[in-house]
C-alpha cells in the first residue's frame, strides 16, 4: 500500500475511477496498464522506437477491441512519453535539461538518433489521437465520469 490511492486501484475493474488528466499524468501508477505498457516502452534509437511504438499500438488495439478506454488513453500517454523523452535527449546532451538548477539552452540536434525516435513516436501517437473510436470513447468517458 502506498500514500497515493491511485496505486491501489485496479482501473480495469474500476474504469470509472480513471481521470484523463493532462499529458503523461499517471503513466507510472495507473494499474494494470502501467505494468502492461511500461514493459513495451523504450526510446534508445529509431529501431527501439519502431518496435516499442508498434507493440504499444497493438496493445492499444486490444484495449480498443475490449472497450477499455483507460488502457487506450494510457497507451496514448506512453506514446507521448516516448516522444517527449526522445526529444529531451535529442535537444539536451545526455538528456540533462538542467545543470546546477539552471535550465540549459537546447541544442539543435544534440542526438540525431533520439530525434528520429521522437518522430516515430509522434506518428504513432497521432494515429491514436486521430482514431475516431478513441475520440468517441474519450468524449463518452468525460461525460460519464
Amino acid at each position: 500500500m502506498t500514500d497515493d490511492p491511485e496505486h491501489d486501484i485496479d482501473f480495469r475493474a474500476h474504469p470509472e475511477e480513471y481521470e484523463i488528466g493532462r499529458g503523461e499524468e499517471g503513466v507510472f501508477k495507473i494499474q494494470p496498464y502501467k505494468d502492461e505498457l511500461l514493459a513495451l516502452w523504450g526510446y534508445a534509437d529509431r529501431e527501439a522506437a519502431d518496435e516499442s511504438g508498434d507493440a504499444i499500438y497493438e496493445q492499444y488495439r486490444e484495449y480498443r477491441e475490449n472497450e477499455e478506454f483507460p488502457g487506450m488513453d494510457m497507451a496514448r500517454k506512453y506514446l507521448q512519453m516516448g516522444y517527449t523523452r526522445s526529444m529531451r535527449y535529442a535537444r539536451y546532451p545526455g538528456g540533462r535539461k538542467y545543470v546546477d538548477g539552471e535550465e540549459r539552452e537546447p541544442e539543435r540536434w544534440a542526438d540525431h538518433d533520439k530525434r528520429e525516435a521522437a518522430l516515430v513516436y509522434e506518428a504513432w501517437r497521432e494515429m491514436v489521437e486521430n482514431d475516431d473510436e478513441y475520440q468517441r470513447m474519450k468524449n463518452e468517458h468525460r461525460k460519464q465520469h
